[in-house]
This record gives C-alpha cells, sequence and structure tokens, in this order.
C-alpha cells in the first residue's frame, strides 16, 4: 500500500513542492535591505522543502512499511471505503456524506456556484478598499529597547549638559520595566547622521522581560514621554528600536535643489504647518542650522596691496583671537596622538571687539586691518548636505501611538501638492515611506513571476490551460482571505510580512487545487463511462480528508503565532504580545486567514468549475441541435 501510494501521488506532490518553490523563488532576488533582512526566509523554505520532497517519496514510505499498521477493518470503514472507491459518497452517514451531498448541488449548478464566489470575492476587495486600515512598513512589534534623544539649544558648558543628562535619567529611573539605562552626553551642534544638531545627550534603554514587568512596552514608553515632558528648556524624544530592517523615523521629508537658498525657507514653512495643523506628527526636527550668527571677513584685495597686506597675513592675525596659530605638536609619553601647539594673544584680547583694533605687521609698519577689512554678520551654518552633488534639507518626525505613518504622508503630501513652490525645488518622501513603496513594487513583481512560473508548471503538469488557471484561481481566493483577516482583526497591511504572506499563499493554496484536479483526471480515466457530476462528488469526497487535514494542521500551527501568543516549551511559559510573537503576527495571520478562507471556497468552488466544460459542451449540443440544418439542392433536369 506504501508502494502504491507513492507511485501514485508522486507527481502530484511533485507538482506541488514545484510550485511551492516556484513562489518563492522570486523573493531570493529581493534587493536593498529590506531583501537581505528577508532573504533567510526564501532560503529556509528551499531547504526544508527540498527535505520533505526526499521524505514524502522516499523516507516516508519505507518507514511506513517497517512500523506502519494497516487502518481500521470494521464493516463501517469498509463500508465507507467502499461507497468512496465504487459507489455513491451521498450515501456514507458522516461529514464526507454532507460534503458530497453540497458537491453534488455545486456541481450542477456550476454557473451559481461561480457566480456566488466572484460576488464573495468582490464584496471582500470592496470592503477592504473601504474600511482597511491602511499600510505600515513592517510589523507594529512590542519594543524591547528604546533610544532617547535629549534636546537643548544654548551655549552649554560640559557640566551644564551633563546635569541636563543627569536629570532626565533620574526621572526615567523611576518608571518600572526598565532594566538598564546606558546614557552619553554630547556636544550641541555637531549633528550626526539622522540626528538633530541641538542634541545633547542620548540614552539607550532596555525593558524587562515581558514577564517581568506589568505595563506593555509601548505603555512604558509613553509614560517616559510623559514624566520627561515637564523640563522647561530642552525636548526629550523617545524612539523604540526598530524591529525590522532600519529606516530612521517613520518620516522623512527631503528638500533638494542647486539653490541652497531655497531650501531653508521652504523647510520653515512645512514645520510651521505641521505645528499647527498636525498634532499627529511630534518629535520634528530638521536639517537646519541651530540659530545663530557667524562674522564674515571680507577682504579688499587691492587696498590691502596698497598697504603692502595680503589674506595670508590677515588670516593669520584674526587666528591670534580665535583659535591660535598652530606653531608646532608635542607628543607625551605613551600616548598615541599629540598636542597641538597654540599661540594667541592673552584673553583680555580676545574676541569680536578685538578685531576692530587687530594689527598686522606690513613694510609700512603696523597697519589696523579695518583698513582694508569689512566685518558683516551672517547666519550661522554648521554642517552642508549633498546628495549626488545637489544640496539638501530633511524634515524628520514620529507619529503618535495608533496612527500610521503611511496616512500622515498622505495628508501632508497632499498640502504640500496644494502650495506654490519654486520650480527649482525638489520635494519628496524618503526613509520608511520610500522603503516601503520600492517593497511594495517589488512584491508585486515577485508575485506576478510567481504566477507565471507555477503556471508553467501547472501546464506542463496537466498539459491543460483550463485546469493551470483555475488551479491558480485559488491565489485569488486566497488573497481575498488576507483582506478579510485583515479587517476582522483590524490590523493594517504590513508591506513586507503581509505581502511575503501572499507570495507565500500562492505556493501554499494551489496545493490542494493540484490534489484534488489530479484525483479528477485519475478517476475520468480509471472509470470514462461515469457522467462528470459522480465524477466531482467521488473526486472531493476522496480528497476531502487529505485536503482538510493539510489545512488544520497548518493554520494549527500557526495560530498561537497569529494570536500573539510566545509559548515557551523549555521554560514552560506563555506570553501574550511578545517582542517575538508580535514580530510575526503580520506574516502568521495573512497565511491562517488566507489558508483558512481559500480552502473552503477551493472544495466546493473548484470541483463545480471543473463541471463548466461538460455543462457548456451540452449547452452546444443542445443549440446545434435546435439549429435547422441547410438542406442539400437537388439536381434540376435540363
Amino acid at each position: 500500500a506504501y508502494v502504491l501510494a507513492a507511485k501514485r501521488m508522486f507527481w502530484p506532490v511533485t507538482a506541488s513542492i514545484a510550485t511551492t518553490l516556484a513562489a518563492f523563488l522570486p523573493l531570493m532576488f529581493w534587493p536593498g535591505i529590506s531583501g537581505k533582512f528577508m532573504r533567510y526566509l526564501p532560503v529556509t523554505v528551499f531547504t526544508v522543502l527540498s527535505g520533505s520532497l526526499l521524505y514524502a517519496l522516499v523516507f516516508g514510505p519505507v518507514l511506513g512499511s517497517l512500523f506502519g499498521k494497516a487502518g481500521s477493518r470494521d464493516e463501517a470503514s469498509l463500508e465507507t471505503l467502499k461507497q468512496l472507491e465504487e459507489g455513491d459518497p451521498t450515501q456514507i452517514k458522516s461529514l464526507t456524506g454532507w460534503y458530497a451531498k453540497l458537491l453534488q448541488l455545486a456541481a450542477r449548478y456550476a454557473l451559481v456556484t461561480f457566480a456566488i464566489t466572484i460576488t464573495v470575492l468582490v464584496a471582500t476587495f470592496m470592503a477592504y478598499g473601504k474600511y482597511g486600515k491602511g499600510v505600515i512598513y513592517f510589523s507594529e512589534a512590542e519594543p524591547m529597547y528604546a533610544s532617547v534623544a535629549i534636546r537643548a539649544r544654548g551655549n552649554l558648558s560640559v557640566d551644564e549638559v551633563n546635569q541636563l543628562v543627569t536629570e532626565v535619567e533620574r526621572e526615567i529611573l523611576e518608571v518600572d520595566g526598565i532594566a538598564s539605562v546606558n546614557s552619553t552626553t554630547l556636544l550641541s551642534g555637531r549633528p550626526s547622521r539622522g540626528s538633530a544638531a541641538d542634541r545633547v545627550g542620548q540614552m539607550f534603554l532596555e525593558l524587562r522581560e515581558e514577564d517581568q514587568r506589568r505595563a506593555s512596552g509601548t505603555e512604558i514608553l509613553e509614560e517616559i514621554r510623559q514624566r520627561t515632558s515637564q523640563f522647561a528648556g530642552i525636548s526629550v524624544e523617545i524612539d523604540a528600536m526598530e524591529q525590522g530592517p532600519p529606516s530612521g523615523k517613520p518620516i522623512l521629508l527631503q528638500l533638494s535643489s542647486h539653490n541652497r537658498e531655497l531650501i531653508d525657507p521652504a523647510i520653515a514653512r512645512i514645520v510651521a504647518h505641521i505645528d499647527e495643523n498636525m498634532p499627529q506628527m511630534r518629535d520634528v526636527d530638521d536639517s537646519r542650522a541651530l540659530p545663530g550668527v557667524e562674522w564674515k571677513l571680507t577682504v579688499d584685495r587691492a587696498q590691502a596691496a596698497i598697504f603692502g597686506a595680503d589674506v595670508s597675513q590677515v588670516g593669520i592675525a584674526v587666528q591670534l583671537i580665535t583659535n591660535g596659530v598652530k606653531v608646532g605638536e608635542y607628543r607625551p609619553d605613551r600616548s598615541d596622538d599629540g598636542v597641538d601647539i597654540r599661540v594667541r594673544y592673552p584673553t583680555e584680547h580676545r574676541g569680536i571687539s578685538a578685531l576692530d583694533q587687530l594689527r598686522i605687521a606690513t613694510p609700512s609698519g603696523l597697519v589696523p586691518i579695518s583698513n582694508f577689512v569689512q566685518k558683516s554678520p551672517t547666519p550661522n551654518v554648521d554642517t552642508f548636505q549633498r546628495i549626488d552633488g545637489i544640496p539638501i534639507g530633511q524634515i524628520r518626525a514620529n507619529v503618535a501611538p495608533g496612527v500610521l505613518a503611511d496616512d500622515v504622508v498622505k495628508e501632508l503630501q497632499a498640502w504640500i501638492n496644494q502650495q506654490q513652490w519654486h520650480p527649482d525645488l525638489r520635494i519628496q518622501f524618503r526613509g520608511a515611506n520610500e522603503d516601503q513603496a520600492e517593497s511594495m513594487a517589488f512584491v508585486g513583481v515577485a508575485f506576478g513571476l510567481s504566477l507565471l512560473l507555477m503556471f508553467v508548471l501547472l501546464v506542463t503538469q496537466f498539459n491543460s490551460f483550463y485546469q493551470a488557471v483555475l488551479i491558480l484561481f485559488a491565489v485569488v481566493l486566497s488573497t481575498a482571505g488576507v483582506f478579510l483577516g485583515l479587517l476582522i482583526t483590524n490590523n493594517p497591511f504590513s508591506a513586507i510580512l503581509t505581502g511575503i504572506g501572499i507570495v507565500a499563499l500562492a505556493g501554499i493554496v494551489v496545493n490542494n487545487n493540484i490534489v484534488l484536479i489530479d484525483t479528477y483526471n485519475h478517476i475520468r480515466k480509471e472509470h470514462p463511462r461515469l457522467d462528470y457530476v459522480s465524477l466531482i462528488v467521488r473526486t472531493g469526497a476522496q480528497r476531502l480528508r487529505p485536503v482538510m487535514m493539510t489545512t488544520i494542521t497548518t493554520v494549527f500551527g500557526l495560530l498561537p503565532l497569529a494570536s500573539n501568543y510566545s509559548i515557551d516549551l523549555m521554560n514552560r511559559t506563555v506570553v501574550y504580545g511578545s517582542m517575538l510573537s508580535s514580530f510575526w503576527v503580520p506574516l502568521s495571520q495573512a497565511i491562517v486567514a488566507g489558508l483558512t478562507f481559500s480552502t473552503l471556497l477551493t472544495l466546493v468552488c473548484t470541483p463545480a468549475m471543473l463541471a463548466f466544460p461538460h455543462q457548456l459542451r451540452a449547452v452546444g449540443k443542445k443549440l446545434s441541435a435546435k439549429l435547422p440544418r441547410r438542406q442539400k439542392a437537388e439536381p434540376v433536369a435540363e
């Protein structure tokens, strides 16, 4: 029996594994950071499925022949088996019998069944389009780590910065659920990549394990935000550590122009609109320089030449009242770096006012530089940013809990489109929004390539375009199931995880259709005189148990993860909403919802669609019989 089963199911099982691998194959070529982050999933699937195919076709039958036992041999079981193989499955007194009766009705009225299925699909897609919650980049996992940025402006000394950071740290340590805090002080006016220029301190927080604290990670971070909002003169930003591919703050608006003078006024205009009209955005910062004054010295070269001076002399003289002129270097013992030796005027002779009294040596004697140098104040500039040689400016922001960054981006984009901007200024959203768009575009292409590869494999296997299309119709059913699951759970669409779930379902749900249609072709070959309704009913009845078993085992295996439960067998603990489980909730929910929905419709719709060709041929014969036949003209004697 095991040998016969292996021979009988060799091609259906091989085709099922091949279509699943075809679905995951394009994901292995995912570009960018998202692709590097998620590439392990398709690689693991390829390895596991290749091993499972070898086990199912070789090791499984061998082990079954050695250790397997015969099934039940009582009269009821034998009668059921006889009805499934040779009799009428509708006479079986069990769930299989009820299913056979339903299938008989669906096959006889295939057009009605198909119309009901299409109505359900259209209603599902329209409902999601109207009531869908939106799109996120990765997942809304519970945070375990967080960073705190402390921002302050002013000419603060090291001790003053340390005092501010210490006060914030003392307030954070009062919050229950924090395991450790690592604090660092910074000098204002030295921005790093992706951070504000006025940041004077930063902290790295580690929260306790979920079973060791009362509140969730999101609630703890909100409590920290509330406790640190009381400080005057400083602002505290709390960012949960990203669980997926790094993208920084969820909203990143980039302004670029070859004319740098256009960028800062546009940034100020957008930030003012955000502060006044968009309270759902918070922790807003931008790349503008901190308020300040720089003194610009303009040398009149012609006038300086009259006094016998040049620009280099002016530069050296100015250094004497600022940072000093480097004259040498001293390297202490056991030191890797040297210490500059600089010469400058005493403290009382340094500063802005000293420029007016500054004199330089010329062949004519000491000459005041005010004779040929003009001093003028200009706005402070701490750094220049360019991408591909084009000056840029950036606005970064977080969103409040429960607010989707995608919705905020659409609202802000609509306002920007309504405004009048200089034609040389370009405004675009980057960061997570750009990565999200690229990920969704790639997933769409991967989905199309997967369907194409599976279609080629199915046509090769079944030698029928109609049956190949009918098998792939399950992909549409599974996609509708994913959207229906998102509506029921009221969760947003994850550009990466839900997208991968839809692509993965494309390779999973077709397996049921492959088994059904292969069994239909086999029974039709073995019983050519059986009418098509009996063929379809017998096919569904015989394959109901394996189809339901594969679906139930897959759904039950993923159900704890889809329900956001993390089960630790080693430590005998069950935790709801842990960082591990919430990380994979979008993917597992997509597979559970899509597989359940598609299986329920596949068990009825696919067999009914197999009746379509027979019913169309019957309709064609009736129409041809009713049409009047052309009479042959009799020869006329001349």
